[in-house]
């Protein structure tokens, strides 16, 4: 019997050659955003990635676009504090949201890119998917549900990427798929396929980078 959600397959020859070469294509910054009215044209499709603070946003941006600082990481939680988009090609805007959660920041500038963070989730027309990165070591977590619960008020289809996959053995590993799993089962805006990552050993990566391709 199928799993829910199971980890999507590796795509075929073809498909990952289509993400490499979109990912090994320009990848621009264009701008960080800390307003609605900030948010550049809405002329084109666009994926987000959103996740906790210190989930590994700015590390896998990095590691799909082959470019070591593109997205700024850090160990401090909190220090994306604004919507950061870059271009992918020409077809495709790339944006890197705002950690959620506990951020080392004084609360006034938590509150307000929270506030920020939510209007783009929930008034974005061209925002095709939503990535909401879960840390393989720590599972779902009840702030991840409040996005993901945002995210099925919008209508916006979001599909749920572990990381720092490396990190954890494959028994436990396997634990956190059941907990994945069945904390994603009453969102009906869930995608239903899993994409498991590690951004150190290149786990997931050609998965992830065709996905995003392929959208429509």
């Amino acid at each position: 019997m199928q799993l829910p959600f199971p980890v999507a397959d590796a795509p075929d020859h073809a498909t990952s050659e289509f993400g490499r070469k979109l990912f090994a294509g320009p990848v621009d910054f264009v701008k960080g955003v800390v307003a609605m009215s900030g948010l550049p044209d809405a002329d084109r499709l666009e994926v987000c990635f959103a996740g906790r603070s210190n989930v590994g946003k700015s590390t896998l941006i990095n590691a799909l676009t082959g470019r070591k600082a593109l997205a700024r990481a850090s160990n401090t939680p909190g220090r994306t504090q604004e919507i950061n988009y870059f271009t992918l090609g020409e077809s495709r805007y790339l944006v890197d949201l705002p950690g959620y959660g506990f951020a080392n920041a004084p609360l006034d500038v938590v509150q307000k890119w929270q506030a920020l963070l939510k209007q783009y989730l929930s008034g974005r027309q061209t925002l095709r998917r939503a990535f909401v990165l879960v840390d393989a070591r720590h599972g779902i977590k009840p702030v991840d549900e409040e996005i993901m619960s945002l995210l099925d008020s919008a209508a916006v289809t979001f599909q749920c990427v572990l990381t720092k996959t490396d990190k954890i053995k494959t028994d436990e590993r396997d634990k956190v798929l059941d907990q994945v799993r069945a904390r994603l089962a009453p969102h009906p805006a869930a995608f239903p396929e899993l994409i498991v990552t590690s951004s150190e050993k290149g786990e997931g990566i050609a998965t992830l980078r065709a996905t995003i391709a392929t959208l429509e």
